[in-house]
């Protein structure tokens, strides 16, 4: 089985930036997606970005696109997620997942982390 760890988040101020990583203990098939979702208290699990594991396609919701970056590292079974200018707004616990298509739906993961605490404060 895939088991997935996420590290890096924390308190930020509006403007500044953070670097998540998800690191996978298990093995990643080449048709995988390596996907970022947010959680604020009292709102649903919303997608953030993608990659696909083989071709590195990338996928972003409207409210990061030009924000953040996501990529990964397939030698160490790694995903990060580079978020700059952030906002409030981007206040949640963020989950890392690995799983099929369509990337934008929690439905298509198998696997999820334990997610990490961003906050951004104004």
């Amino acid at each position: 089985q895939v088991q997935l760890v996420e590290s890096g988040g924390g308190l930020v101020q509006a403007g500044g930036s953070l670097r998540l990583s998800c690191a996978a203990s298990g093995r990643l098939f080449s048709s995988y997606v390596m996907g970022w979702f947010r959680q604020a208290p009292g709102k649903e699990r919303e997608f953030v970005a993608a990659i696909t594991w083989s071709g590195g396609r990338t996928y972003y919701a409207d409210s990061v696109k030009g924000r953040f970056t996501i990529s990964r590292d397939n030698a160490k079974n790694a995903v990060y997620l580079q978020m700059n200018s952030l906002k409030p707004e981007d206040t949640a616990v963020y989950y890392c997942a690995a799983g099929r298509l369509p990337p934008e739906l929690a439905n298509s993961y198998d696997y999820w982390g334990q997610g990490t605490q961003v906050t951004v404060s104004s």
